[in-house]
């Protein structure tokens, strides 16, 4: 709890600016890393999105032993 504390203690200019700071980084990150995989030429191929739809959805589940 010592970062939301130190948060609450700051100015609420500073908690604007720091929380706008924190969306903008994110934001970039999305950004750059769709233009990244883009230029790395990592984009999924049809038949790797043609696997993904046919794959179920959920957890596999694992049975449990009794040893």
């Amino acid at each position: 709890m010592a970062i939301w504390e130190w948060f609450k203690g700051i100015p609420p200019r500073t908690r604007i600016i720091v929380g706008v700071g924190i969306m903008a980084y994110a934001s970039a990150g999305l950004y750059l890393s769709d233009k990244a995989e883009e230029h790395l030429r990592r984009t999924a191929t049809e038949k790797e999105e043609e696997e993904l739809r046919n794959r179920p959805a959920g957890r596999p589940t694992v049975e449990k032993r009794n040893d």
